[in-house]
């Protein structure tokens, strides 16, 4: 996300909410009641936060100790479908997504507790 939002009047609260919520999961762990379901059903992209506020933030939840965090923005619209910044940024993660998964069948890729191993090629 970008920091342009950190000192706008209008968004402060939101930006604050995501945050907090991020010090929240690097306590705790990125469990999955911090965040909103984004994107498709067979995906993990995910957005903070979870409240009604406008400013989002797009993760990718990999696992209960993987989080991958995106981009996010103004959510001006009912979706983030309608908003073609935002769009972008979930279509980003969803790709990423799917690289990492094919990684993963062929062996390139490793998860392990808190990382991605071989992800760096």
């Amino acid at each position: 996300m970008q920091m342009k939002y950190k000192d706008d009047a209008k968004l402060i609260k939101d930006y604050r909410l995501i945050i907090f919520a991020l010090t929240r999961i690097l306590e705790n762990g990125v469990l999955e009641r911090y965040f909103r379901p984004e994107g498709k059903y067979n995906n993990n992209v995910c957005a903070l936060p979870i409240d009604s506020g406008k400013l989002r933030l797009f993760c990718l939840r990999m696992s209960d100790t993987i989080l991958v965090l995106g981009n996010g923005g103004v959510k001006n619209a009912q979706t983030y479908n309608e908003n073609e910044e935002l769009s972008g940024y979930v279509i980003d993660l969803q790709e990423f997504e799917s690289m990492v998964k094919v990684g993963l069948k062929k062996g390139i890729f490793t998860i392990e507790e808190f990382d991605i191993k071989g992800i760096d090629n």
